[in-house]
């Protein structure tokens, strides 16, 4: 959720790969053709986040039955399943987040790999807490407040851990993220961003991630996160096979992830047998969305998305992350004053709202993002 797609680079023959040896970073190879920025890959973000809106809004119950007045499943008995798979929209962020950290990790020093990480990471979502630790805070607003202490805690990114109460609902996925960088710049990045590196990484994360589970080891889970590690694995091998869509072992990398992921997936969100459920997700619909996510970003991996090469792509893709913040607490609010205190329509309501949102994370972006993030990294780069 959190990435900037960067110049992405012409995939590399498995020759010159392996005639520098292991240990050896490898050189940024040319520019891609146009403009050398993988658009798609930024609308694809976009699509996985609008998947998630839709969950949010449409596709559960709980708080967001008190923003519409009643169940989701009244205000939309159609498409109120639909919506309830939108969910598995931060399966696809975790595949292109391994995808674009291991593309942006390539060649990078380990300061400037965490210069780059926080920078990108915590301008917006600082913003973000404050702005919806401070709009809950309001009196029209029905929606509990987190306790000040709490929000400042959650200025850290550090909130589920501590297991301090949450401002955003979302941040938990951004923990998950958190430990995946952590994981690759130990292992990738400090030692030098190589084929046969990247690959020992994915190997040996499926390993422990499946021993993690087996032993049910609360430490090993934490750090090893076997539910959501087969899905950045997935994306890592994504990358390889972008550099060089020839590699075995990358394909390999892919499988494995697509086959385990899918199995967590369908654990964790199947419920078809679950009479109370509020939408029943079938396991072949999890798997379904799951392999359609996997294949997206295959596909621009193989560069058959490169006739996507819009401007407005890279849009989307700036807007993605703002957008992902604060689209599910600010966007009850905004639901609630639009359909129960403007007596708009039901969908009415859902379409503004999302259009409120997209309009708050340009905001975010053009005030928030465009002058922090920069000096941010800056300053971070220049830490002795």
């Amino acid at each position: 959720m959190t990435e900037t797609v960067v110049s992405t680079t012409k995939p590399q023959s498995a020759t010159t790969a392996s005639a520098r040896g292991p240990g050896v970073p490898a050189p940024p190879p040319p520019a891609a053709r146009g403009g050398g920025r993988l658009r798609a890959l930024d609308g694809l973000r976009l699509v996985a986040a609008l998947m998630v809106a839709l969950y949010h809004y449409g596709g559960r119950g709980g708080p967001v039955s008190e923003a519409w007045g009643t169940s989701p499943q009244q205000q939309f008995p159609t498409l109120h399943t639909p919506f309830a798979y939108g969910c598995l929209g931060v399966q696809i962020f975790f595949v292109i987040s391994g995808f674009v950290i291991c593309m942006s990790g390539w060649g990078r020093s380990l300061r400037s790999f965490f210069a780059s990480r926080v920078s990108r990471l915590m301008p917006a979502y600082w913003a973000a807490v404050l702005l919806v630790a401070a709009v809950f805070a309001l009196p029209v607003v029905a929606y509990e407040t987190v306790p000040p202490s709490d929000a400042l805690v959650n200025l850290t990114l550090l909130q589920q851990p501590l297991g301090v109460d949450r401002v955003l609902g979302v941040d938990w996925t951004l923990w998950a993220e958190i430990r995946f960088y952590a994981l690759f710049a130990l292992v990738v990045v400090l030692p030098g961003a190589n084929r046969r590196r990247v690959i020992m990484f994915c190997a040996c994360w499926t390993l422990g991630a499946a021993i993690a589970q087996g032993v049910r080891e609360p430490l090993l889970d934490l750090v090893l996160m076997p539910q959501y590690a087969p899905f950045f694995i997935g994306g890592m091998g994504l990358y390889l096979v972008h550099r060089d869509r020839g590699d075995a072992h990358a394909w390999g990398i892919v499988g494995v992830g697509f086959l385990v992921g899918q199995h967590y997936a369908v654990r964790s969100l199947w419920n078809a047998s679950d009479p109370h459920a509020f939408a029943h997700r079938t396991s072949w619909g999890v798997v379904l969305v799951v392999a359609l996510g996997f294949l997206a970003v295959a596909a621009v991996a193989l560069g058959r998305l490169d006739w996507a090469n819009w401007r407005w792509l890279t849009v989307a893709g700036a807007l993605t992350y703002p957008f992902y913040l604060v689209h599910e607490h600010l966007g009850w609010v905004v639901i609630r004053a639009l359909h129960r205190g403007a007596h708009l329509p039901s969908a009415a309501a859902f379409a503004l709202t999302l259009a409120l949102m997209l309009t708050l994370a340009w905001l975010l972006h053009r005030f928030v993002e465009r002058p922090l993030t920069p000096r941010l990294r800056g300053a971070l780069s220049r830490v002795r």
